[in-house]
């Protein structure tokens, strides 16, 4: 039998001395993965980049051409090949983030444990895990205060109360989560770890399971599309949890 022709795709990306366009680069990486030879043209000027974007009535680059039909951009592309959602469906929920976050605290929990006792079913592997999970959830808070603090307005019933508290959120969740990975200054870090941990508590349940209002979780940071509930409830009972028993920890175990 013949053999079938191969897939075959066309490419417009700029290539000048000055600048390599990122996205062509991924999407040429991209068709190549998927099986199709590419034909890469490269618009080697600013001048023949708007060129081609007035012939084609497009205002970016680069551009994928498959069948002579044209596809369009990167993020296109990936849609094309079902990598990602449609546009009208980018805002649909996603607990990546989450995943990720937990997933690597605790693999970095079981790997401090082992590097510190030559065991990972430790005590201290479990406490590492939340501490290191508060941290990283911090960080994504961190990432853009501004937006963060306007989504737990939506719910938190301290900062509703006083504003500047969903500034200090996560600075404080950040602030007790390395004390407790050090195991110090616990008597500084329980009591914020256990306060701002309660308040987030009770606010999240009376949001989502009392009043039943259904909201995006601002755990993960402000632009998260994680549905506020069992997530943000347990990121805080975690906090609860380490900012009851440090203090019992440290009186037990010295």
């Amino acid at each position: 039998m013949p053999e079938s022709a191969p897939k075959t795709a066309e490419l417009y990306r700029m290539v000048m001395p000055d600048h390599l366009c990122p996205f062509g680069l991924k999407s040429k990486d991209l068709l190549e993965r998927e099986g199709y030879q590419v034909e890469d043209h490269h618009l080697t000027s600013r001048e023949e980049t708007d060129a081609f974007m007035r012939e084609h009535g497009v205002e970016t680059t680069p551009q994928t051409f498959i069948g002579g039909e044209r596809i369009g951009g990167y993020d296109d592309l990936r849609v094309h090949f079902g990598k990602d959602a449609p546009q009208d469906r980018q805002g649909d929920t996603s607990y990546r983030p989450v995943i990720a976050i937990f997933s690597v605290a605790l693999l970095m929990a079981l790997g401090l444990s082992w590097a510190s006792f030559g065991d990972i079913a430790t005590l201290r592997a479990a406490e590492w895990f939340i501490a290191v999970s508060m941290c990283f959830l911090a960080v994504q808070k961190l990432q853009d205060v501004e937006s963060f603090s306007t989504m737990f307005l939506n719910y938190d019933l301290l900062a509703r109360r006083w504003v500047p508290y969903g500034y200090v959120y996560p600075y404080g969740e950040a602030f007790a989560g390395i004390l407790m990975v050090a195991g110090a200054l616990t008597w500084l870090s329980a009591p914020v770890a256990l306060v701002i941990g309660s308040i987030g508590a009770v606010s999240v349940f009376k949001a989502v399971y009392v009043d039943r209002r259904e909201l995006k979780c601002a755990c993960v940071g402000g632009n998260s599309n994680v549905p506020l509930g069992f997530v943000s409830l347990t990121e805080n009972l975690m906090m609860i949890v380490m900012g009851i028993w440090m203090p019992i920890r440290v009186y037990l175990l010295g």
